[in-house]
């Protein structure tokens, strides 16, 4: 680990414009994308250590990026970051590493981009794995929900460090417990060298209406006590997307894959084997 970074230092991708992008790379075969979700601090490795090495001893090649404007890589200093320029750079990495087909899995803003790739790209991606996914509802539905509005108040208030993050996260899980010294210290530090735009409100459209279009089998979790993503998005995946298996999971926030970790683990790579 560079003694200078919170979380393992993996490799970078030159996707292009002078830009990076920083991922963890395990495992030989199939390809699966880790996507993960926007918030102060957020990375690939942060959201997905726990997952990504099971994926990868069961046969899967598990690349575990950070986002344009995340983690370890490249910030470009944009007035606004929309879902295309997200697109752009999952897009770059794919392109960079030969991966062509994938599997993309994708929580939160990470389940919008996962979305968004599958429209643009639909010969790209294989299966999709969605949790709590963005970009199934207006913007007025997610700033109105109770995690988001605190997430942005905490925010204006101009609160930094691990106690700001705290007070983000708390909300995230339906066990604050959960929420470990040892995540907030990854995410703190990474949180001071992001730009205003992955702090302001992102532009991601409501893409509800092009489920239809979805043509590769998609697994999706919801956990009915999400404070950032509404639950009643799990009924419009299962109204509009062609092949989808949804589950719900009780006694869970908005991080499935941290708060019922071997339960996801285990259903995705039944997933992955089966379809």
């Amino acid at each position: 680990m560079d003694q200078h970074s919170p979380i393992p230092v993996g490799h970078f991708a030159d996707i292009g414009n002078g830009q990076q992008i920083h991922y963890h790379d395990s495992g030989s075969g199939a390809p699966v994308i880790f996507l993960h979700g926007a918030g102060a601090g957020a990375s690939g490795y942060s959201n997905f250590k726990g997952n990504f090495p099971e994926f990868a001893e069961a046969g899967y090649r598990s690349i575990v990026p950070d986002l344009l404007g995340y983690g370890l890589s490249s910030k470009p200093d944009l007035p606004q970051y929309d879902l295309d320029f997200f697109i752009a750079g999952v897009k770059g990495l794919v392109d960079a590493l030969g991966l062509g087909q994938v599997t993309l899995l994708g929580n939160s803003l990470g389940g919008a981009i996962a979305l968004g790739y599958a429209l643009a790209y639909p010969e790209d991606v294989g299966r999709l794995i969605l949790m709590a996914p963005g970009g199934v509802e207006s913007l007025e539905t997610y700033l109105a929900m109770p995690g988001v509005a605190n997430m942005f108040a905490v925010y204006k208030s101009g609160r930094t460090g691990v106690d700001a993050m705290r007070a983000v996260m708390s909300m995230q899980l339906y066990d604050p417990s959960l929420l470990t010294d040892a995540i907030l210290a990854e995410r703190a530090p990474i949180a001071d060298t992001q730009t205003q735009a992955a702090r302001s409100i992102l532009k991601v459209p409501d893409m509800t209406a092009r489920l239809g279009e979805l043509r590769c089998p998609v697994l999706a979790f919801w956990g009915t006590d999400d404070q950032f993503n509404p639950a009643s998005g799990a009924d419009k995946l299962m109204a509009h997307c062609p092949a989808i298996r949804t589950i719900l999971v009780n006694r869970c926030g908005h991080w499935v894959q941290v708060e019922h970790r071997a339960l996801f683990n285990r259903m995705c790579i039944d997933f992955l084997h089966h379809g």
